[in-house]
């Protein structure tokens, strides 16, 4: 173990506190809240090291307000001599708790070698490990080159509008080399990139009558009822058989895949203190919201026509069928080719650390560097960092300290080779 390294492991406590601090701060989004409280928390920390601290509110994106403010936190801190700006960015926003746990969401436990809660792993343990990474390197290189960069940031959960998308607009990476995002895909692997992304409501359209009489209507959920059946006979099998080059786990997100989020049709529900009877109409609208995620070897454009098409054979059967279709979100597929500096970079402090070589994966789904990407424009970008994926978003959520600490000495290697100038 060399001097770096140790440094690192002699942080252990440090990292542990540190977590236990991040989650105990509960930045449940939606709705927002105490995003200032994490961004205050980092900077009373970090200021006084001598990192140059922002606290940046995204104004006017989406969900900002005044109870609920869009808050992110930029630390900086810049070294002796020329050289690149490595920046480390991670969310500081957690999804609802949900139920099922047995630990304290928001307690931050620690049981054995895992400390437990919301957004230990989605990720918070993946910012402690970055801040007590850049901490080690800067103790053992006080006159390092270039820059390290630390941000906090907002929305991730939700598209990333309030956090890096905001950042990115503002010129925030035009400075920036090379941006590792902790997120929480093994200690062991190289995050490439993501799949694409189009969300969109589909409604179809019919026309109101009494109940008792559906032949003077027009039933919008039974059109809707052979728009799932055409769905079923033909685009789920044409999308089971698309398959992608890109590394992307797991298995069967290597093929092109759509989930229907929601449906609903008729009448508006009504609140569970309700205790009435619905009105008997035929239902004139009835609406789903699909998910289709795609890959880098398709377009967008045919993606969206699939779809259409599907919708138009229906109506080609169903003389009164109409629909509309209206796009909600859509994000293009990024990756990150495996010769990129940040990548070859962290193969190598993987080796390392680890003693194997680093795996090369591509995520199911998006994460911010869509917007470090096609806003920011910089493409040497990965995500790499500390927990296993499949436990974020469930009760429970734990990150293991142990792994915590490699992914931090890898964090730091990265930094030694690109900015200590050795």
């Amino acid at each position: 173990m060399d001097d770096l390294t140790r440094s690192v492991q002699n942080r252990r406590d440090a990292l542990i506190r540190l977590t236990q601090d991040l989650i105990r701060i509960p930045t449940l989004n939606p709705p927002g809240r105490r995003y200032r409280d994490i961004c205050d928390y980092l900077e009373a920390r970090m200021a006084p090291q001598g990192w140059e601290c922002q606290l940046i509110r995204a104004h006017g994106t989406p969900g900002d307000s005044a109870d609920f403010p869009r808050w992110n936190f930029v630390a900086r801190r810049k070294g002796a001599r020329p050289g690149d700006c490595v920046h480390f960015n991670s969310h500081h926003d957690v999804v609802e708790v949900g139920h099922g746990w047995t630990h304290d969401p928001f307690g931050g436990e620690l049981d054995g070698d895992r400390i437990y809660g919301r957004g230990a792993c989605d990720m918070k343990g993946g910012l402690a490990a970055s801040i007590i990474a850049a901490e080690a390197f800067v103790a053992a290189n006080p006159d390092h080159a270039g820059s390290i960069e630390i941000s906090a940031t907002a929305d991730e959960e939700t598209g990333g509008y309030g956090g890096v998308a905001y950042l990115a607009e503002q010129g925030a990476f035009a400075h920036v080399d090379h941006v590792i995002i902790p997120e929480p895909l093994h200690k062991d692997r190289i995050c490439l990139g993501h799949r694409g992304v189009w969300w969109a409501e589909i409604e179809t359209q019919g026309r109101i009558a009494h109940g008792s009489m559906p032949f003077l209507g027009d039933c919008a959920v039974r059109h809707m009822g052979a728009v799932l059946d055409e769905m079923e006979a033909t685009l789920w099998p044409l999308l089971a058989g698309k398959h992608t080059e890109m590394p992307v786990i797991p298995e069967g997100a290597r093929s092109s895949t759509m989930n229907i989020n929601s449906i609903h049709g008729g009448a508006v529900e009504q609140p569970e203190s309700f205790t009435g009877l619905p009105a008997p109409c035929v239902p004139d609208r009835c609406r789903i919201v699909i998910d289709r995620r795609f890959l880098i070897e398709e377009d967008l454009a045919e993606v969206k026509a699939e779809v259409t098409a599907l919708l138009e054979k229906v109506k080609a059967r169903r003389p009164s069928f109409a629909y509309e279709i209206r796009d909600l979100f859509e994000v293009i597929p990024s990756m990150t080719e495996k010769d990129a500096p940040v990548v070859r970079t962290t193969a190598a402090a993987i080796e390392r650390v680890l003693g194997r070589e680093a795996g090369y994966v591509v995520s199911p789904g998006t994460y911010d560097q869509k917007h470090i990407d096609r806003i920011g424009k910089l493409k040497n970008c990965i995500a790499y960092g500390p927990g296993v994926l499949d436990l974020a978003h469930q009760p429970d959520e734990w990150i293991g300290v142990g792994d915590m600490i490699d992914s931090a000495k890898v964090m730091a290697l990265v930094l030694d080779d690109l900015l200590s100038g050795k």
